[in-house]
């Protein structure tokens, strides 16, 4: 539940740029910032710089939204693991629920919820899966620990208690010589990356007294279009 909700007339309404927010810019977002190919790319990698030299808990944490063939929606937060101008990279298993959802609809929604800074980055289009040898560069920099866990791992598949789970992965551990050191552990079959490819990207900033800044990217075949939107 959010607190400190004020009643009455704003205090800075008239006041324009001098309007500073929660994320210490005391300019308000305007279209004319989203410059480059594509437009939203640098604004996008300042913002996450700012995050992360915030100490923002995992800043490049976003939240992924998917659908089924039914439409039925689901959200779940991922690592977001590569942003560049062919669009926004994440990594998991395809026998997952997500990886269900996005072989049977292949759209899907990522936001970055940059709370402390009271700034979002939401991400929209269709999803396709990366190259192996995408997908291979980013699994060898993964600690062993982890590669370990998603060999192991049947992604969103029922187990009977955590014990069992934790057997699983010493036995898998086994298999490659330990959970330390040992051979080298290959990609699983049914593990990789997806790239959203952004069709809709929105910059929102907030603002005293719910007067929020919003600015929307549109992608057509004409090329991109922002325009400011109400809060």
């Amino acid at each position: 539940m959010r607190v400190g909700y004020g009643g009455g007339i704003p205090p800075n309404i008239g006041e324009g740029d001098r309007a500073a927010g929660a994320d210490g810019i005391r300019e308000n977002l305007d279209p004319s910032w989203l410059r480059g190919d594509p437009p939203w790319l640098d604004l996008f990698h300042v913002w996450l710089r700012e995050a992360i030299d915030s100490h923002i808990p995992e800043p490049n944490a976003m939240v992924l939204g998917t659908a089924d063939a039914d439409g039925i929606p689901s959200t779940r937060t991922v690592l977001c693991k590569g942003a560049d101008a062919s669009g926004i990279v994440f990594f998991t298993g395809y026998d997952s629920d997500k990886g269900h959802e996005l072989a049977a609809n292949p759209y899907a929604s990522v936001t970055f919820p940059w709370i402390a800074l009271e700034r979002q980055v939401h991400f929209r289009g269709p999803v396709e899966h990366v190259t192996m040898e995408e997908t291979q560069e980013y699994w060898y920099m993964r600690p062993r620990g982890s590669q370990l866990s998603a060999y192991a791992s049947a992604q969103s598949q029922p187990i009977d208690t955590r014990t069992a789970l934790e057997d699983l992965a010493a036995r898998v551990a086994a298999q490659f010589g330990g959970f330390d050191a040992g051979a080298e552990i290959p990609v699983p079959p049914a593990w990789g990356g997806y790239r959203l490819v952004p069709t809709t990207v929105e910059f929102w900033q907030g603002r005293a007294n719910r007067l929020h800044n919003r600015v929307r990217l549109t992608r057509s075949d004409a090329g991109w279009e922002a325009v400011r939107l109400q809060p």
